[in-house]
């Protein structure tokens, strides 16, 4: 059997690693969320989900992520994987969308695009929980807020798989994910 290569994309808070833990459960597919990779710089930096990353970190951060994609590529055939992202709704979104989107090509895996969804309130609620510190992940529902203002969100591929999380739990979300590489 070829290898897959899920994409959870969706905005900070609406459940990305959490999905994609459960879907990871389900498939043994490896997941690489997006702060697996970028963590590697903002950790040491302090980074703790309030302050601004600044340009020159983040362009560290995104030094790694391509560094994490090279090594996707050289996954043995029978590995499939998992990767989450927020990708904005500009060209650099849909840039790191087809980067990802070319790993599976590159691999000559099933690619599945997942957009997960949610409310901004929930979201806001959601991005204000105590875990996410421990990932260095957003924190704070204005700066939530300015992000998906300022930069919006990447819309969703034809044909791909969109899941409400604010209404569908993650496991369920998971199940419904892992039915696209049954059927």
């Amino acid at each position: 059997m070829s290898p897959t290569v899920f994409h959870l994309i969706g905005p900070p808070g609406s459940g990305k690693r959490t999905v994609g833990l459960h879907l990871a459960a389900l498939t043994g597919a490896v997941l690489l969320d997006n702060h697996l990779f970028r963590d590697a710089v903002y950790r040491p930096y302090g980074a703790d989900g309030l302050r601004p990353i600044p340009p020159e970190l983040q362009a560290l951060g995104t030094q790694v992520w391509a560094l994490g994609l090279q090594a996707a590529r050289m996954a043995p055939g029978e590995v499939s994987q998992i990767f989450t992202a927020h990708h904005a709704g500009d060209a650099a979104g849909a840039a790191a969308a087809e980067q990802i989107r070319a790993v599976a090509v590159d691999r000559q895996a099933r690619y599945v695009p997942v957009w997960l969804q949610c409310e901004v309130e929930e979201l806001a609620r959601r991005v204000a929980l105590p875990e996410r510190r421990d990932r260095a992940k957003l924190r704070d529902p204005a700066q939530l807020r300015q992000v998906l203002e300022a930069r919006g969100m990447l819309e969703p591929h034809p044909g791909a798989l969109l899941i409400d999380t604010g209404a569908t739990p993650p496991v369920e979300a998971a199940q419904r994910i892992a039915a696209c590489i049954t059927s």
